[in-house]
């Protein structure tokens, strides 16, 4: 009976996507698999048999399923949400606000026109999703206003807008202008529309896709646009220190863009990247991005490795005279020339510097130099440094100078270096790599998960 009254309605479930319906005593469909009520009921029902039970259970589903649903979207605007974040971590911690509102999207808008994911004609498509270019005349205005501006523009209002609203705002002109239509309303365990896509390596590799890391490679890349004094090790240290977010970040998506499936293979990592694996991926986003010649690094920056090995050296608690060999050093190496410094993508096979790494070596080539470090001729020179130190205390009106000994500056050093490695040990053993909310890989293990999760 109730076959041939549910025969004309073949839409799927919206709870298990099982196309099984029947039909309660008010004359309400409902799910025979999974139980659930929906709002259509029987054409030909009088109204007088739709009970107030029959209403109640209506207005009740009503409102679960407008708590239970959210909006349709892309992986990109997942990555765009997380380089919000990150964004503001690093402006709150010192950076220049216009790293933020000027620099940083300039660049995420850039990327998503040269790897044809928004501000194009000509967008990727997938099997799941298709784009609709619903306004032509819009489309063309942001293309070529992006393509003009460059890596760095002018438009700072529209910009911080952007980055600003809410996501559920900001992703309507984001949709807008790439022509992807996010107004549908899918179900939360349906996941974004084009994980397929970055899941598969060929496509992910062919489109130039995104991925965490490249997420701090791309706030790399800014931060040296701007100049600013955090390296990458720094940033590094930033993510690990839970200052940038990195892991788990998709926790800070909203309600209405929830991860599902194999979205968590994009967005879940549980581990931090290498330091070669990030500097790599920002040499090729900076390909990737055609970016031009980067702000020259002259002497007055902080990223220049004369005043880079001033804040080594104050770190490693080493003298200042030491500063003076660090420069000879320096300047005998000549990676203290512009041309050296400076990172320009537009040559080939471009070179980024390693900035911190150059400025911890130049350190290390001074110490080797005037001590040796043999294990042998370090504590023959320390040596000689502490009888000086003797005999001019024993000698009156002699300068009381002092001399460095590199013998007391280990014995220093080393128990304050050993007890920091047996903190960052446990803080390593107590930090929280997965995520403290539910991950369902798929829509049969749903209810196994929550069941585990109970237990």
């Amino acid at each position: 009976m109730d076959e041939e009254l549910t025969a004309g309605y073949n839409e799927p479930c919206v709870q298990c996507s099982a196309v099984h319906w029947g039909i309660s005593d008010g004359g309400q469909f409902f799910c025979k698999n999974c139980h659930n009520v929906i709002e259509r009921i029987r054409d030909d029902v009088d109204e007088f048999f739709v009970t107030r039970s029959a209403r109640a259970s209506r207005i009740a589903s009503r409102r679960q399923k407008k708590g239970k649903t959210g909006r349709e979207w892309l992986v990109c605007e997942g990555f765009q949400f997380i380089l919000k974040h990150q964004a503001e971590a690093l402006v709150s911690l010192g950076v220049d606000p216009l790293f933020k509102s000027k620099v940083l999207i300039n660049l995420w808008r850039r990327y998503l026109q040269k790897t044809r994911q928004a501000y194009t004609h000509q967008p990727i498509r997938t099997a799941k999703f298709c784009t609709d270019m619903t306004s032509e005349s819009e489309g063309e205005s942001v293309g070529t206003r992006s393509e003009r501006s460059g890596p760095v523009s002018d438009n700072s209002e529209s910009m911080r807008s952007e980055w600003s609203e809410p996501l559920s705002d900001a992703s309507e002109g984001f949709d807008s202008a790439s022509g992807l239509s996010s107004v549908g309303v899918s179900s939360v365990w349906s996941g974004s529309l084009d994980a397929d896509m970055y899941i598969s390596s060929k496509e992910r590799k062919a489109h130039h896709l995104m991925s965490m890391p490249r997420t701090l490679a791309l706030c790399h890349l800014a931060l040296l646009w701007m100049r600013e004094a955090i390296t990458l090790s720094a940033l590094l240290r930033l993510v690990y220190d839970d200052r940038v977010p990195y892991i788990n970040a998709y926790k800070v998506f909203p309600e209405e863009m929830k991860p599902y499936g194999r979205d968590f293979g994009i967005f879940r990592v549980e581990s931090l990247p290498s330091y070669r694996k990030v500097h790599k991926e920002a040499v090729e986003m900076a390909e990737i991005l055609e970016l031009p010649s980067f702000p020259p690094i002259s002497e007055e920056c902080l990223l220049h490795p004369t005043l880079l090995t001033v804040h080594y050296l104050q770190e490693l608690n080493l003298p200042d005279e030491l500063h003076v060999w660090v420069c000879k050093i320096i300047e005998k190496s000549r990676i203290k020339e512009e041309s050296f410094l400076t990172f320009d993508p537009t040559i080939r096979n471009p070179t980024l510097p390693f900035y911190d790494l150059q400025a911890a070596a130049a350190i290390i080539v001074a110490l080797k130099l005037l001590y040796g470090l043999n294990d042998r001729t370090e504590w023959i020179v320390s040596t000689i440094a502490e009888r000086k130190r003797r005999d001019k205390k024993k000698k009156k009106g002699v300068e009381d100078k002092k001399i460095f000994s590199l013998r007391k500056w280990y014995k220093i050093v080393q128990p304050a270096v050993t007890q920091a490695k047996e903190r960052e040990e446990r803080a390593l053993a107590r930090k929280q790599w997965k995520s403290i909310k539910v991950i369902v890989p798929s829509l049969k293990a749903k209810s196994v998960v929550l069941k585990r999760r109970r237990k």
